[in-house]
């Protein structure tokens, strides 16, 4: 019998496309090409002139049957891109998302020469090496507690930035990085912040640490140890980000101006016009919280 025809990449391309828009993927075909140019090792743009041997037909189909048990498509690369990086994630840490992006661009766009930056709930590191790559002047350091999430973070520092100090604490303890205590220029933070009973995607809910999610019933649980370490970190003058959930675009600002020791204190929204992080400027005054709430 003649040996049945190898489909043509398009036709390949095509039907994981249709499968992942069945099983409720919320960008089909993006990710269907996105999974095709890394079995194949070239960028996407170039699927147009490439071809696949059938064994790379058949890991497409692989990983394509898997993000169709929504299965993130970054833990099937293992990279998420962010900031011009590319950063190596997978089980047990959060995958960085794009709308953080607007966070580094307020902070760069204000970061001085030499400046001292820390990064809490640093996660992969997206924010802090998205700095420090930038701003090879600056002094960067990282503050993450999680076991599973701490082997990502140091793999991604090793590989992209070397210089940028990776510190293993809680930011819930007073005593982290006290060296550094009324010096840093920037206190940056994407901790977790979806209220609990939030709806969220499956690839969410099942694979990102429900601890770098969640935080409590109004997604602000973690929000006053935050800023309490901001308020030690920064020298007078200094500033403060953190991301937040698009419900919390007036809580977090108020909770900031409650605690007082900042001022400037103005929330941002992103690209859709949705609440997505707040800023504010240490002024050196005592901040309302000892004991980790407000």
């Amino acid at each position: 019998m003649p040996e049945r025809a190898l489909p043509t990449l398009s036709t390949v391309i095509a039907a994981a496309s249709a499968a992942l828009g069945r099983a409720g993927v919320a960008s089909p075909r993006v990710d269907a090409e996105l999974l095709a140019a890394h079995v194949l090792g070239v960028s996407r743009a170039r699927l147009l002139t490439a071809s696949a041997t059938a064994p790379q037909v058949a890991e497409i189909e692989r990983l394509v049957a898997r993000r169709a048990e929504r299965v993130p498509l970054q833990h099937l690369t293992g990279a998420a891109p962010f900031y011009g990086l590319e950063l190596e994630v997978g089980p047990g840490v959060f995958v960085p998302r794009f709308e953080t992006e607007l966070l580094v661009e307020w902070a760069l766009a204000r970061l001085g020469s030499a400046g001292r930056v820390v990064d809490l709930c640093s996660g992969s590191g997206a924010i802090a090496l998205a700095v420090a790559t930038q701003r090879p002047d600056s002094e960067v350091y990282c503050v993450e507690r999680s076991e599973s999430a701490l082997p990502w973070l140091r793999g991604n520092v090793d590989r992209l930035a070397p210089r940028v100090r990776v510190v293993e604490a809680d930011v819930r303890d007073d005593a982290f990085l006290s060296g550094i205590s009324g010096t840093a220029d920037m206190v940056l933070c994407n901790p977790p912040y979806v209220p609990e009973a939030a709806p969220v995607d499956v690839e969410v809910a099942e694979h990102d640490p429900h601890e770098a999610v969640f935080a409590g019933g109004d997604g602000l649980d973690l929000m006053p140890a935050v800023a309490r370490a901001a308020a030690r970190l920064l020298r007078p003058g200094g500033r403060l980000a953190i991301e937040h959930d698009d419900t919390q675009g007036e809580s977090l600002p108020a909770l900031l101006l409650a605690a007082g020791g900042f001022d400037e204190v103005e929330d941002h929204r992103d690209l859709a016009g949705r609440p997505r992080f707040t800023t504010a400027r240490r002024t050196g005054g005592a901040v309302a919280w000892q004991d980790g709430s407000p």
